[in-house]
């Protein structure tokens, strides 16, 4: 997210609030914003703090953050596409869209087999069977994998909507898959480089 530029005016001393800004991902412990009153009561009934990170502004009503907290960790030296479809589904979880959010995962999945030298064009299962047999997923990890797939069936072939937990198991599986798969790989890739220059 880039930073924010833009001057705020006059801001109030409120109730400390300690939060994830869901612009910058930094936490933010701040007293200072604004509040909204209401036009018929005169009680506060929202506010919007500044991140002193990145400038940019924070809603909170009914103690509800806008926009909320991106979930999960930034993962590097991960591919453009694959990147982009992990923090979709981070971004999905900040707003409540936990069903987009592991719909998400299942097509990241499928992208990461591709990128690994699945064909394109199979079934769901028989990506997750290439990373399982081509040794990228970690052996204990198989039932994670299971877990998606009926997730992912779950919200692609029933009526059902996914909870924030779900959304949120699954990014934690997909983060940990991208940093072996991808960042563990190129980390050690270049400290060997580094020692052997």
């Amino acid at each position: 997210m880039n930073k924010l530029y833009a001057t705020w005016d006059k801001p109030n001393v409120l109730f400390s609030r300690t939060f994830n800004c869901g612009y910058c991902g930094n936490s933010i412990a701040s007293n200072m914003g604004y509040n909204a009153k209401s036009s018929t009561s005169y009680n506060n009934n929202g506010y919007i703090y500044i991140c002193h990170h990145c400038n940019n502004p924070t809603y909170f009503h009914n103690n509800i953050q806008f926009p909320g907290a991106i979930y999960g960790e930034s993962v590097t030296d991960v591919p453009e596409l694959e990147s982009n479809l992990y923090n979709e589904a981070r971004s999905c979880i900040s707003c409540n869209a936990y069903t987009a959010a592991v719909l998400c995962c299942r097509k990241l999945l499928m992208n990461i087999a591709v990128s690994r030298g699945a064909k394109e064009g199979l079934k769901f299962i028989q990506y997750v069977e290439y990373l399982a047999q081509g040794g990228f997923i970690p052996p204990d990890a198989k039932e994670w994998v299971d877990h998606i797939r009926k997730k992912g069936n779950e919200a692609t072939h029933e009526i059902a909507i996914m909870t924030k937990q779900d959304a949120e198991d699954l990014i934690d599986f997909v983060e940990m898959l991208l940093k072996i798969i991808y960042t563990f790989p190129a980390t050690i890739k270049k400290k060997t480089k580094t020692e052997s220059a």
